[in-house]
């Protein structure tokens, strides 16, 4: 090969004799040179190398003055050997399969793979691409460039939409052509096309991403664009395909018409731009979701995490772009800045609303902190963590947001909305949906520190707040604090109970109304709200939950006559609980019939009970095919104490499949109570290998009975460790613990 550039080439062979002799006299090596002439070290080795390529005149005049070698003759060689090559069949680029997109700044998606060495951008799959519209403009420009006709085309959209993909995308027709794809970018994007625009040959994608780094610079931007320009005019130089992206800001900028007899500083740009734009949209319309999903469906899981995310604003591609810089920025944040995340993570994980208070997050990360870490905080420490979490990723993405929640609506003639006794104080913040999913993933078996407890008890107002955070803290016995945000859950309660009562007596439906209520609907105006616009199963969970039990019972009635499927079933428990089974067994057929299939295992116990056993099983398998994990569980147990064995393990298993262990659990205790112990242990080993923390208890007292102590002691720690005393202690004293540490009787 280098023969033949020899042949071809005379003059650049000479240059690059001229060139070394001087690096031999100099004794640098090219390092040395590259600082010395103040050039990148990828270009003093290019014109060093023997692949044809012709170092641009501002590299070839550096690397002369670096090495003291005449600097015209040098530039006289570079000029003669640049001619050479404009009149061969060599230019910039390298075929386009040569490529990988992440080269070509398509954003990494998802996380970065686990394991030594990994984690580089190429190593990144890609999730499956989803066409849009402008991907049919785009797709027409290529295939006009593949049939023989130059075209540009600029995607313009705001960050993290798509644009870079969507070209990538489009180019692989070409590749399949034999097309080249060129990259400008080294020294500077700007230096580099500028220097080799006029070495462009037919058949090439001058690949202009960010092109505000080409077009907008203020020395050179109006040169690239001339140059552009001439080499999509000159029939001749084709066909070529220039694609570019730009941020609407800057398209905006570069197209705008100047002031009268004032300047006029993208007068070229704004020339090559016009016709040559495509917008971009920022969110993904129905038909594109419905495609997403279908590629979710079919085995992409990076699209169906997405998809889980931000499907509700159709934020896809920001999204994805987004994610792994989020998760960076929680991993190799401060620690200030990560104890602040992780308190935010586990807030929503055990249920506080979507905007956490301030207050709330800075009392609750103390104690995320290690002592050193503590030790070494400055007064300023939350002010800081709150700054450097609020800094953007791609796709506008930051992983705590400062939140402005919208005012809350009502329609005419209700009563105003209430507000909480005592209104959380001070601005509020919402963490990234993506931390979010990772928080959940990561820390659903850790337990919160004392910090986290303390401060929602300090700072939250909100009643359903405070009441699922009391259960989580039950969950994990922490009795003490349980009790006492149930407690100021109560002192929350009134207005809310209050409010509830008003709209409960505005949604009455006018032919339900005692002759009395009527003047209280005339004297609002005649505005009577109709049932259907508010929510009556859960004003009658609110009744609940502040002991109000005779108008929970109202409510429940009309909502179960109006259909609501989850009131009929709650009326349901409510009459099984006081003995009254045939209404309890009407409500649940209801209930199922309405597609509340929940209720299908509830009629299946009642079948049970009364020893209609082939009913039961039939109304358990009903609700196992619906994805019930009650259903598949009592399901299997029937089958268990049938004697059907290998039809209670193929169930199981199907369960974990589908992401439920706890099958596989039941019946390894099934399994030891049965005195199969070998079998039990490997049934709770399997889910215990699924994550299922409740069978690594199984398995440790399973251990712990056959003697194997030490084994048993292991599974133990390994438990605790991981926030799971609960469940051991749960399966010694199902009733929980009192705050004295003595086993208690369940408490409502």
């Amino acid at each position: 090969m280098h023969d033949e550039q020899s042949e071809h080439h005379p003059a650049l062979t000479e240059l690059r004799r001229r060139l070394n002799g001087g690096l031999a006299r100099a004794r640098f090596d090219k390092t040395q040179l590259a600082t010395r002439a103040q050039l990148g070290r990828t270009t003093v080795s290019e014109a060093f190398g023997a692949d044809g390529r012709v170092p641009s005149e501002k590299t070839v005049a550096a690397l002369a003055r670096a090495l003291k070698l005449p600097v015209q003759e040098l530039l006289e060689l570079q000029r003669t050997a640049a001619a050479s090559d404009a009149g061969s069949g060599s230019g910039p680029g390298r075929p386009i399969g040569e490529w990988e997109p992440h080269a070509l700044e398509v954003h990494p998606a998802g996380p970065a793979p686990a394991g030594p060495g990994s984690g580089s951008p190429e190593e990144r799959a890609l999730p499956g691409y989803v066409p849009r519209e402008h991907d049919r403009t785009l797709a027409d420009a290529v295939r006009e460039a593949g049939e023989g006709h130059s075209r540009m085309l600029v995607l313009v959209g705001t960050s993290s939409t798509g644009k870079t993909r969507a070209c990538w995308e489009a180019v692989q027709s070409l590749a399949e052509k034999g097309w080249r794809l060129w990259h400008p970018f080294d020294p500077t994007r700007a230096e580099a096309a500028l220097d080799d625009l006029h070495r462009v040959r037919p058949r090439t994608v001058v690949w202009l991403n960010e092109a505000q780094h080409y077009l907008g610079d203020p020395r050179t931007g109006e040169r690239i664009a001339a140059a552009v320009h001439s080499l999509l005019v000159q029939p001749e130089r084709g066909p070529v395909l220039v694609l570019g992206t730009l941020w609407p800001e800057y398209a905006a900028q570069y197209t705008a018409l100047p002031t009268p007899n004032g300047p006029d500083p993208h007068s070229r740009v704004r020339e090559l731009l016009t016709g040559r734009t495509l917008t971009v949209p920022d969110t993904f319309d129905a038909p594109a979701l419905a495609a997403a999903n279908v590629l979710a469906k079919g085995g992409d899981r990076l699209l169906a995490d997405a998809l889980n995310r931000a499907s509700a604003d159709g934020r896809l591609t920001q999204d994805l772009a987004g994610a792994p810089e989020l998760l960076h920025r929680y991993q190799s944040g401060t620690p200030a800045a990560k104890a602040v995340l992780e308190a935010a993570m586990d807030a929503r994980r055990l249920g506080v609303a979507l905007h956490l208070p301030q207050a709330f997050l800075t009392d609750a990360a103390l104690d995320y902190l290690s002592d050193i870490d503590h030790d070494q905080l400055t007064d300023d420490w939350a002010e800081a963590a709150f700054a450097e979490l609020a800094h953007l990723v791609h796709g506008k993405q930051a992983p705590l947001r400062r939140a402005s929640p919208r005012p809350q609506r009502r329609t005419p003639g209700t009563p105003p909305i209430a507000t909480p006794s005592h209104p959380t104080a001070g601005p509020v913040f919402r963490l990234a949906d993506y931390l979010e999913q990772h928080g959940r993933a990561t820390r659903r078996r850790l337990c919160p520190p004392a910090s986290f407890w303390q401060a929602a008890h300090t700072h939250l107002t909100d009643m359903d707040d405070l009441l699922n955070l009391a259960e989580a803290a039950r969950f994990r016995y922490r009795n003490h604090w349980a009790l006492h945000l149930r407690h100021q859950a109560r002192r929350h309660g009134p207005a809310l109970a209050e409010r509830a009562e008003n709209l409960a007596s505005i949604v009455v439906a006018p032919e339900r109304r005692r002759p009395h209520e009527e003047s209280t609907a005339e004297s609002s105006g005649g505005q009577v709200a109709d049932a259907s616009e508010v929510p009556l199963f859960l004003l009658a969970q609110l009744h609940e939950r502040v002991e109000n039990q005779e108008s929970a019972e109202v409510l429940l009635l009309q909502a179960a006559d109006d259909g609501a499927p989850e009131a009929l079933f709650a009326l349901a428990r409510r009459r099984e609980r006081i003995g009254d089974i045939g209404a309890a067994e009407a409500f649940y057929q209801r209930a199922a019939d309405a597609g509340y299939r929940v209720a299908l295992v509830a009629l299946g116990w009642i079948r049970e009970s009364s020893n209609d056993l082939v009913t039961a099983e039939a109304l358990y398998q009903r609700a196992s095919d619906a994805g019930i994990p009650d259903g598949r569980m009592n399901l299997a147990r029937m089958r268990e104490q049938a004697g059907d064995r290998d039809s209670a393990e193929a169930l199981a298993r199907q369960a974990a499949d589908a992401g439920d262990t706890s099958v596989l659990v039941a019946l390894a205790r099934m399994r030891e109570q049965a005195g199969d112990k070998k079998t039990a242990e490997a049934l709770a080993v399997q889910a215990a290998e699924a994550g299922n923390t409740s069978a690594l208890v199984a398995v440790a007292q399973m251990r712990e009975a056959s003697g194997n102590q030490d084994a048993a002691e292991v599974l133990y720690r390994c438990v605790a460790d991981f926030g799971g005393l609960w469940q051991f202690l749960q399966d010694r004293w199902p009733h929980g613990l009192d705050p004295d540490g003595t086993p208690a009787q369940p408490w409502e």
